[in-house]
C-alpha cells in the first residue's frame, strides 16, 4: 500500500491517523506541495486531480481522504471508527463533513494562493481565521452532549481523525479552539497512532 501525501496536508494527516489505527503498513510518498510536486506529469498519472492525499491499494488509486477513511473501515473493520447506531454513524460523518466540506477549503494552498491574489496576504489570513472559527464553534457544539474523553465518547472515531489535523492547522491561523475540542485532541494526542501521524513526525518533515 502506497500513500502519496505531504507532511503538513491535513487531508494527509487524517490517512495517515487512519492507517495506525489500523496497524496497516503503508509507503509513504511525499509530494511538495509549496513546490509544486503534486502537479508533476508522473504524479498526475496517479491522481489526474493533482492533489493528496491518494492511496494506492489492490490494484486502485483512492483519493479523498473522507473516501479513503471509509474504505479502510470497511476492508480493516477493526477498531471499527463508525459507531455501530445508525443515527450515531451520520452524526460522526456530520462532524467529519463540516471539517472537510466547511472548514478545509478555506485554508486549502490553492484557495488561499488564490484570496491572496485578489486582495492581500493580511485579508487572506484573517478571512481563514474567522471561518475556521466559526466552523471549530460549530464542531463544538455537535458534541457538546456527547461524553469524553473523544469527539463522540470513549472510542475514537471518524471525528476524532478529521478534528486533529484540522486543529494543527488552526494553530497556523491563530484561530480560538473550543476547550471541548481541545478535550478531545488531549485525549487522542495521548495514542501512538496520533503521535506517528504528526507532521513533525514525517520523513519529509521540514
Amino acid at each position: 500500500m502506497k500513500l502519496h501525501g505531504y507532511f503538513r496536508s491535513s487531508a494527509s494527516f487524517r490517512v495517515r491517523i487512519a492507517l495506525n489505527l489500523k496497524g496497516v503498513a503503508y509507503e509513504d510518498i511525499p509530494h511538495h506541495l509549496v513546490k509544486g510536486e503534486q502537479r508533476a506529469p508522473d504524479y498526475l498519472t496517479v491522481n489526474p486531480q493533482g492533489l493528496v492525499p491518494a492511496l494506492e491499494a489492490e490494484g486502485a488509486v483512492l483519493t479523498q481522504s473522507l473516501a479513503i477513511c471509509e474504505y479502510l473501515d470497511e476492508r480493516y473493520p477493526d477498531p471499527p471508527l463508525l459507531p455501530g447506531d445508525a443515527i450515531a454513524r451520520a452524526q460522526v460523518r456530520a462532524f467529519a463533513q463540516v471539517i472537510a466540506c466547511d472548514i478545509h477549503p478555506v485554508q486549502n494552498l490553492r484557495v488561499l494562493k488564490r484570496v491572496k491574489a485578489l486582495s492581500d496576504t493580511g485579508t487572506a489570513h484573517l478571512w481563514a481565521r474567522e471561518t475556521i472559527e466559526e466552523g471549530l464553534a460549530s464542531c463544538a457544539e455537535l458534541i457538546a452532549a456527547q461524553p469524553g474523553p473523544y469527539c463522540f465518547g470513549a472510542a475514537v472515531t471518524l471525528a476524532d481523525i478529521f478534528l486533529i489535523p484540522q486543529l494543527f492547522n488552526a494553530r497556523r491561523f491563530d484561530a480560538a479552539i473550543p476547550d471541548r475540542l481541545l478535550e478531545a485532541e488531549r485525549a487522542c494526542l495521548t495514542l501512538d497512532a496520533f503521535q506517528r501521524a504528526l507532521p513533525q513526525n514525517q520523513p519529509d518533515a521540514e
